[in-house]
């Protein structure tokens, strides 16, 4: 019976008997050498390759020159197809797959006739010493021979045959800077590889022998001639079956030098950047969005053009994958005069008003507002900052939703300064907006009107985040199998329905002329924005399956009288819908299910708040259940007049008898300043009954004291001491208020109208200016007057 050390003893003996011949230790002493000699020397595989930018698809979109300036593209292993293997083996190497690098039969027979002819005659090249050849080139001697040989069994140890054919595949030259048979098939056919028939396949199998004389496009006779001399030898050898040659035979040869393909410049130079060692970056745009969508672009920009307008960016994003589908930076790339290369997708600039939709979604969040809730639309001054709306007029207290709707500046400012910049700030951060990180410290109220900087893919990244219900995460450039990135809430679901819901209404004036009536309106939710200056027109949509967004303008950053987000980017935006998804299978955005807060309640329209005692006619507004401010409505307030209703009382005074309950606006100091210049009839509450003996404590009371609106609190001012100007002091107050006393430096300085001017000429050095109502309200403010 055999055991293990038996078998051991026996496997020692042979060893040793073996040891002794000397063939065997020079065989070992070969291998230890041939090791030795592959780690000292290892082989350099490492071609630098076209780089090619694919679509979803896979078909090429765009090919850039290798760093050594050569068209080398690289086929997949994939691309190669049997018929092609077939082909270029039964030609080059037919014991391929035998022999372990170099075939010695081969090797003998053309030593011999070598020798007898005293030339060379024949060679016995394996497709793996040629890949060596292609790898390093060397002058053709005995010396390069055994090099190629040492180099052959180097191949063939770290590679696989496969590997091995795909390699010489992807060198093998085709004239000029063209070498790889994909590179010749894209270049020279227009198509990959695994698409060309037997005859296309056949003619770039016998290019690589004769690059010179079998130039295609340009020799295409003489390449047909050799082209068939092959296929009658494949039919000989019955290689392929008859007919398909036959139909080769016959099959006209319409090669001519193609160029490379160039879509997509902008996006194929970022991922090329982005991944410098790859030879395939494959993208996840839609080869037929892309090209309509420069299609279109070009068309629209050839019409704007006439404006003195030069440029526009679009980017098209699949809301369910996060995926983008087209990418196009710029109206024209090759226009070097208008800024063609620069990609405006990626181009730092003022969002305009294209921002509100996040600040009303974070409010709503909040619970400062709901949709109908009702905000001041009035001049109104913020420490200072005084903004006006894009066509310079106030339309007095409004809805949220119609102030969101028609894109209003001041009640955004409004909104901005309660919920804080710092707030905003914050989300856009999280949402990835780089810029705004970096301006963080330096950023106020203005930057809700575009007082900083964004970009084309951050924005578009924003809504897409609205169309899927408050989360956002990055945009995918490749397709998403390769890298997912978390999603993070920027919004409540409620808060970003309820947003989406107000972007859908068309009757606004961001609508372009001439669409209001046209059955070509998709059904989007969009937002305008036009920066200061008009120098950026922005227009970002979306529906259930597409969110797009448009910038138009110039990059050298001149404005122009006709840019507006409405006029100049939204036709763009309509237009691209249209096209891609007018009758959306998807539907529409539906309400968050039923476990969410959203809900509706009866509010009163004059304020959006609870119905109060004198609301009589409350509507239906929607509300985010223990969010939303609960808050009673007083938009008109109770009042003890006489009978006459010419003075009113206080409880202090109030009669026992003949004291009459009346109802009076109860509006704030804004919002009547703003009905009386524009003689909006107001009844305020009668002056306070002059007999009334009390001393009024205003403090903590429900009385609003005059707001000093010029000048601003904490300014310097200078002013030439010999001819000073007149500095204007002027003061909101609340509608029961007749007068009001100016101090300056607690000095009375004049008694006035609540809506009158006062004026008064200052002196070097602080002032502190006081405002003081009839009715015990103040407001201070301090100053600081220097000489020029």
């Amino acid at each position: 019976m055999l055991t293990a050390g038996s078998i051991f003893r026996n496997v020692g003996g042979i060893a040793k008997r073996l040891w002794r011949y000397r063939l065997v230790k020079t065989f070992i002493a070969a291998v230890l050498i041939f090791f030795g000699l592959d780690f000292s020397f290892p082989i350099n595989t490492c071609v630098p390759y076209s780089t090619l930018i694919t679509a979803r698809d896979g078909s090429i979109l765009h090919a850039f020159l290798s760093r050594d300036d050569k068209w080398r593209m690289y086929a997949e292993l994939d691309e190669i197809t049997p018929t092609l293997r077939d082909a270029i083996l039964f030609k080059e190497d037919k014991y391929f797959w035998y022999h372990p690098g170099f075939n010695p039969i081969a090797m003998l027979r053309a030593a011999g006739r070598n020798l007898l002819t005293g030339r060379r005659t024949s060679g016995a090249s394996t497709i793996t010493m040629q890949t060596i050849r292609l790898l390093e080139p060397r002058e053709r001697t005995y010396t390069s021979k055994f090099i190629e040989l040492f180099r052959a069994l180097q191949l063939e140890l770290h590679l696989s045959k496969e590997e091995i054919l795909q390699l010489y595949l992807n060198l093998i030259p085709y004239g000029g800077n063209i070498e790889g048979l994909k590179s010749a098939s894209l270049l020279y056919f227009g198509k990959s590889p695994d698409l060309l028939s037997l005859a296309e396949l056949t003619t770039l199998t016998i290019i690589p022998n004769r690059p010179s004389s079998l130039r295609l496009g340009v020799h295409n006779a003489l390449v047909v001639q050799a082209r068939n001399r092959w296929l009658t030898r494949f039919r000989t050898s019955h290689l392929f079956d008859e007919t398909v040659i036959a139909d080769a035979l016959n099959e006209p040869l319409s090669a001519y030098r193609r160029e490379a393909p160039q879509l997509a410049p902008h996006l194929a130079r970022r991922l090329k950047s982005e991944n410098p060692n790859t030879p395939i970056v494959k993208s996840s745009l839609n080869p037929s969005i892309q090209t309509t969508t420069e299609r279109l672009m070009q068309q629209y920009a050839n019409r704007i053009r006439a404006y003195d307008i030069h440029n526009a960016a679009v980017l098209i994003v699949d809301n369910s994958s996060w995926e983008v589908l087209a990418y196009v930076g710029s109206a024209d790339f090759t226009n070097t005069l208008d800024g063609g290369q620069v990609d405006g997708i990626q181009a730092v600039r003022s969002p305009g008003s294209a921002l509100k939709p996040i600040l009303y979604g974070l409010a709503f969040d909040a619970g400062i507002i709901t949709p109908k809730t009702k905000l001041a639309d009035v001049p109104t001054n913020f420490s200072g900052y005084q903004p006006d709306n894009y066509d310079r007029r106030f339309n007095g207290p409004v809805t949220a939703e119609f102030a969101l709707a028609n894109s209003l500046n001041i009640p955004a400012v409004a909104l901005l300064k309660e919920i804080g910049t710092p707030a905003l700030v914050s989300t856009l951060r999280k949402a990835g907006f780089s810029t705004v990180k970096k301006q963080a410290k330096e950023l106020g109220l203005s930057m809700i009107l575009g007082g900083c900087g964004v970009t084309l893919e951050e924005m578009t990244k924003l809504y897409t985040g609205l169309a899927n219900g408050g989360m956002v995460r990055e945009l995918e450039f490749t397709p998403p199998d390769r890298r997912t990135t978390p999603a993070s809430s920027l919004l409540s679901p409620e808060a970003a329905y309820l947003v989406t819901h107000t972007l859908t209404q068309i009757t606004r004036p961001d609508l372009p002329n001439n669409f209001d009536n046209s059955y070509h309106l998709p059904r989007i939710a969009w937002k305008t924005g036009t920066s200061y200056g008009r120098r950026d027109a922005w227009s970002i949509g979306y529906n259930q399956r597409y969110t797009i967004g448009v910038w138009v303008g110039n990059f050298s950053g001149v404005g122009v009288a006709e840019l507006s987000g409405a006029n100049t980017a939204t036709p763009l935006l309509f237009q691209l819908f249209n096209v891609l998804d007018y009758n959306s299978s998807l539907g529409w955005f539906r309400a968050p299910d039923a476990r969410s807060k959203l809900s509706t309640r009866l509010i009163c329209p004059e304020t959006g708040d609870v119905p109060g005692e004198f609301c009589s006619n409350p509507v239906t507004d929607y509300c985010i259940m223990g969010v939303s401010r609960y808050r009673r409505c007083q938009h008109q307030k109770a009042v003890f007049t006489n009978s006459a209703g010419t003075i009113s009382y206080c409880a202090y005074c109030l009669p026992d008898t003949g004291a009459v309950r009346r109802a009076y606006p109860n509006v704030s100091p804004e919002v009547m300043a703003f009905y009386q210049s524009h003689r909006i009839p107001v009844q305020p509450p009668p002056p306070h009954n002059p007999s009334c003996e009390r001393v009024f404590e205003r403090t903590g009371g429900n009385h609003l004291g005059p707001r000093i609106t010029s000048l601003n609190d904490g300014s310097e001012y200078f002013i030439n001491p010999k001819q000073a100007a007149e500095l204007e002091l002027s003061c909101q107050t609340s509608a029961d208020v007749q007068t009001v006393f100016w101090y300056l430096n607690d000095k009375l300085y004049r008694r006035a109208k609540p809506t009158e001017a006062v004026f008064f000429k200052p002196r070097p050095g602080a002032l502190k200016i006081s405002c003081a109502d009839d009715k015990g309200g103040s407001n201070d403010i301090r100053i600081l007057i220097k000489p020029e």
